[in-house]
């Protein structure tokens, strides 16, 4: 049973001074300890506890994120930490979950709220929909709704279906919604402490393949640089980032096609082309300054993601940088994309996902002769 709920006051009351003095001791020594090898599932597990205690009107819940810690254990000892009155258990209701997420919203909390999977989110949609996406404007903005959904998405795991999908394009084509997806372990913390902070809805869509890479971050740095406001530029919303400079051809990704993107312009530069690649970061709001100067730089564009092609967000982006760079293209812009098929069974994944193969030769189709 779901504990009853408190306002964020009482909330604050309940976490004992044990429980604050611990969690103050936890910091301090992530900030003494420096660079070190973090995985993305932690990164976002410290973004999540940082956010609880420096507010106390920040709370986590879904299905399994309590003393479980999540199907990935993102959540992992938040309820030990600060209670079953700031990180609890739900039934297993999307559209639950989500309704009550708005009623919190509403009323002074920000919910930071997990869908588990993917597709486990579709029972929330008209949810998300009809109130998360349109309170703001229908009260012309005298109401906020501050909350995050959590989504856990696209392949690499030898999921089944309904455990795979890439649905983001129908968030990012739904107004009023902010849609993010990090790529970097640095960018996990970042970008979700920036999601918990806005006082918009956030659709926080995170590359479950990469829960367990790990990058060399120094978390308690990144924690400082959120106190003080100091990552403006950085890991701030709708700034794209150049994943690696190039000058033959662009190759645009967003989280789970970030690391495909990478190795692929490292095979292309052992045949001597050099590929730029642009990790998009946040797909709402969208990047078009960073994105277009890359291609207006190399005249030439390849878009990757592991959704469906068909009216996805690659279509978006190829159709923004054509209207932006098209006196400045030497090639039609090209797109490598899952297939429009459904998700496939786990032994078929890797045909079904781009690859370096995919990638190199739609880079090879970019009309290099004159």
């Amino acid at each position: 049973m779901s504990p009853t709920i408190t306002t964020s006051s009482e909330a604050n009351g309940n976490v004992s001074a044990a429980t604050a003095r611990a969690a103050a001791s936890a910091a301090a020594s992530a900030e003494a300890a420096g660079p070190q090898p973090v995985t993305m599932a932690k990164a976002l597990n410290t973004a999540l506890a940082d956010a609880m205690s420096a507010d106390s009107s920040v709370l986590v819940f879904g299905e399994d994120v309590g003393m479980l810690g999540g199907v990935f254990r993102i959540t992992d000892g938040l309820t030990a930490t600060f209670g079953e009155q700031r990180c609890f258990d739900t039934p297993l209701a999307e559209s639950g979950i989500v309704g009550m997420a708005v009623g919190m919203a509403i009323n002074g909390m920000r919910p930071v709220i997990e869908m588990q999977f993917d597709a486990f989110a579709y029972p929330a949609f008209e949810q998300i929909v009809s109130h998360v996406a349109k309170m703001h404007n229908r009260t012309r903005g005298m109401v906020k709704l501050p909350m995050v959904i959590r989504i856990p998405y696209g392949g690499g795991i030898g999921g089944v279906e309904h455990h795979c999908d890439s649905s983001e394009a129908y968030y990012a084509h739904t107004a009023g919604l902010k849609v993010y997806t990090p790529a970097t372990v640095a960018d996990g913390y970042r970008m979700l402490r920036e999601a918990i902070d806005s006082d918009d809805p956030v659709v926080f869509m995170e590359p479950k393949k990469m829960y367990w890479t790990k990058d060399s971050v120094d978390l308690g740095e990144l924690r400082r640089q959120h106190t003080e406001g100091t990552t403006a530029g950085v890991g701030s919303e709708g700034r794209a980032a150049v994943a690696r400079p190039g000058t033959d051809a662009t190759l645009i990704a967003y989280g789970p096609s970030v690391p495909t993107a990478l190795a692929a312009a490292e095979a292309a530069a052992l045949e001597g082309r050099s590929l730029e690649v642009i990790d998009v970061r946040t797909i709402v709001p969208f990047d078009d300054e960073t994105v277009c100067e890359s291609v207006r730089k190399t005249g030439r564009a390849v878009v990757i993601a592991e959704a469906h092609g068909f009216a996805s967000v690659s279509s978006e982006i190829v159709a923004r940088v054509q209207e932006r760079c098209f006196h400045y293209l030497a090639a039609p812009i090209r797109r490598v994309t899952g297939f429009d098929v459904p998700y496939p069974a786990p032994k078929l994944e890797k045909y079904y996902l781009p690859g370096v193969d995919r990638i190199l030769d739609a880079v090879d189709d970019l009309q290099w002769e004159n």
